[in-house]
């Protein structure tokens, strides 16, 4: 077998679990957000240097 064709299947390797990697990363962080807003704790109140309408 050719050395670039190894390599090149080599890379397309690497290439795949970097993106799979990646995209598990990814889901398990919109996951967590959602566990977290759904059954967190409530807001808290906004500061009190919220800047205000004027009427």
């Amino acid at each position: 077998m050719p050395e670039s064709l190894s390599h090149d299947g080599a890379r397309s390797r690497v290439r795949s679990v970097i993106t799979t990697v990646l995209l598990i990363m990814i889901s398990v962080m919109i996951v967590r957000d959602i566990l977290v807003r759904r059954w967190g704790g409530p807001t808290p109140p906004p500061a009190s240097d919220v800047t205000r309408q004027s009427r």
